[in-house]
């Protein structure tokens, strides 16, 4: 039989993951992360990651660099980063956005290596 269970998660008492994320709606095979008002930084270390991401940008904007690539996010954009790339990213101003992961990041501590 089917999974019809509804989930509902309220962002404000929503937990928070070490990068300052906060963690949203969690399927079994997809879930929801918002980074809210991230400050201007210098870029964060290369990662590579276990799960492909997909964003969307509501405030600010930053600048993503893929496997040599590099790509400026504003308001109203949308980005994938595929599973296993190398990439960082440089917030040029105060930055919102929302990201799905699949699988989900926060499972077996994949936001974390």
């Amino acid at each position: 039989m089917a999974d019809t269970t509804v989930t509902k998660i309220n962002s404000t008492y929503s937990p928070k993951g070490e990068m300052g994320q906060k963690y949203l709606a969690s399927g079994k095979k997809v879930a929801m992360r918002l980074w809210e008002e991230e400050p201007a930084n210098e870029p964060k270390p290369e990662a590579q990651r276990e799960y492909e991401t997909v964003g969307y940008v509501i405030q600010g904007r930053a600048e993503l660099h893929l496997e040599g690539q590099s790509v400026l996010l504003e308001p109203g954009d949308s980005w994938s980063v595929p599973e296993g790339a190398s990439h960082t990213y440089k917030i040029l101003e105060p930055f919102t956005a929302v990201e799905a992961t699949c699988p989900p990041a926060q499972v077996h501590g994949r936001d974390e290596k």
